[in-house]
């Protein structure tokens, strides 16, 4: 099986709260690196009652501070939402408390709503700089020269590999044309992903941080001990992404027994699609349907999210998918 890796937002449950949902993100990578995952991120979102990691790089700050070994990164930074500057500081600090385990994985979309959007960037009228925000962050962690105005503090000359995610063919065109790994939201935006995996392989120039394309492919993977509970628990995110769909977004919610033969029609279509590279089951099934995406993909590694509402059972289905590879 190829590397395994872990996507948190740090699920708020119904009947619990932020602390409880961030005191889980850290028990869960220290399972994590147990189990002897690649990598554990944490997600900007913004004015979302069930996700609790929206100050990133602080939440990776808490969950870093209870492992030793596992890489940790943001999955990732809306940087449209920040100047370069100060997110080069802030996991410029991470790499030098952590040295050699942060990775900072950048997106283009705002990661909210235009309330939070107008909130944290106070205009909505901004020209799209994403390539140049990029650059000049990577620039921030460069070894600094003579005379250099601006420098990073933490940051500059620090090992903080960048990665560029999309969910479409734009994030796809501007990781090859930098030479930098590519993670696609595969999870909840399947449509480009075949189109964004051919641009990026075929235009890949090599850089000083990658000599070769590497793909890294988010997918949701609910496993249990059966395929009958898998998929209780998978009616979580069902219930969630039909709340927000439907403009009602809140906590996780506790799952429902057949729950997927009460789906509406008109949200059933919305689902199968959104979340068509989904893996659901018992062991027997995971395997099949994780060896089947590689296959059809041929990622390089899988970027692993599952919005469980029973911490507990979110423990349980990773453990249950490392140990598939064993």
């Amino acid at each position: 099986m190829v590397p395994l890796s872990i996507l948190d937002l740090a699920p708020v449950p119904e009947g619990s709260d932020v602390g409880q949902a961030l005191a889980n993100s850290r028990d869960l990578a220290q399972h994590a690196e147990k189990l002897g995952y690649a990598r554990y991120w944490m997600a900007e979102h913004h004015n979302m009652p069930g996700i609790a990691s929206a100050a990133t790089a602080v939440a990776l700050a808490h969950v870093a501070a209870g492992t030793t070994r596992i890489r940790i990164g943001a999955g990732g930074v809306m940087l449209p939402n920040h100047a370069p500057y100060l997110i080069a500081e802030q996991f410029g600090t991470l790499a030098a408390v952590h040295p050699g385990r942060v990775d900072l994985g950048l997106g283009r979309a705002p990661g909210s709503d235009q309330n939070a959007a107008y909130a944290m960037r106070r205009s909505l009228s901004q020209e799209d700089d994403f390539p140049r925000d990029v650059m000049e962050l990577m620039e921030y962690f460069r070894p600094a020269q003579p005379g250099q105005p601006l420098r990073a503090v933490p940051g500059e000359g620090l090992d903080v590999p960048i990665w560029i995610l999309g969910s479409s063919t734009y994030g796809a065109q501007l990781a090859a044309a930098l030479g930098l790994p590519y993670a696609f939201a595969s999870h909840f935006a399947p449509d480009h992903l075949d189109d964004a995996l051919a641009i990026y392989r075929e235009r890949f120039r090599p850089s000083p941080q990658l000599a070769a394309p590497r793909v890294m492919l988010g997918v949701n993977i609910v496993a249990a001990d059966s395929d009958a509970e898998a998929r209780v628990l998978f009616s979580s995110l069902q219930q969630a992404f039909i709340n927000l769909r439907s403009g009602r977004p809140g906590k996780l919610p506790a799952p429902i027994a057949g729950f997927d033969a009460k789906i509406e029609p008109r949200f059933r279509m919305m689902l199968d699609h959104s979340l068509s590279c989904a893996v659901v089951g018992g062991p027997d099934t995971v395997r099949a349907g994780v060896d089947a995406f590689v296959a059809r993909t041929g990622a390089d590694e899988l970027m692993v999210t599952a919005q469980i509402w029973d911490h507990a059972a979110r423990r349980r289905s990773f453990e249950i998918l490392a140990g598939l590879g064993s």
